[in-house]
């Protein structure tokens, strides 16, 4: 494993009260220095696979901002820092979709474009859904968005589903509910 670089100093050149940017003056093993930019401070937060039953999926469609469209993923949302991911992931299944889960299971972390933002997302398959509905923070109803099991490579093809996230977390759950390693 190489040498991590020593970071010689942080500033902070942004703060939106939502994203803060940090230059970071970095000097590397070989004695390279680079000043890098970076998204800190962001909580972490989970996305959910909700599994309806042995025919279904749920996914929902709603506005991206970035992308100025309509997205089909997974629900999704922030940690509140009394939470731990389980917590979270059946809070905003339930303000997302109506329903919560009787069994969660933790899939796995991942990360988005590590080299600028730091942020942790974490993957949650919920099993065992029943009707629940909590009250969201969305501007308008979210569209929740059935989907056969079978189905998966209609729905990789899905033009509305272009988000990395929900399409790691979509293949994990597939080889998991089909058996596969």
């Amino acid at each position: 494993m190489p040498q991590k670089p020593i970071i010689h100093e942080r500033r902070i050149i942004a703060d939106t009260g939502i994203l803060t940017v940090e230059q970071v003056d970095l000097e590397f093993s070989n004695g390279s220095q680079r000043l890098y930019q970076r998204i800190v401070g962001t909580r972490d937060s989970v996305l959910i696979v909700p599994v309806l039953d042995d025919r279904s999926l749920i996914l929902i469609r709603e506005y991206a901002t970035g992308m100025e469209r309509y997205e089909l993923g997974f629900p999704k949302g922030i940690i509140e820092p009394a939470e731990d991911p389980l917590e979270a992931a059946n809070r905003e299944m339930q303000e997302e979709t109506g329903y919560a889960a009787r069994r969660l299971e933790t899939l796995r972390a991942v990360t988005l474009a590590p080299g600028y933002l730091q942020h942790t997302t974490h993957l949650v398959m919920a099993r065992d859904l029943y009707p629940q509905r909590l009250p969201g923070d969305e501007p308008e109803p979210i569209e929740v968005v059935p989907w056969p099991i079978g189905d998966w490579a209609a729905l990789l093809a899905h033009p509305e589903l272009t988000e990395a996230r929900s399409i790691a977390a979509l293949l994990m759950v597939r080889d998991l509910l089909l058996g596969r390693p």
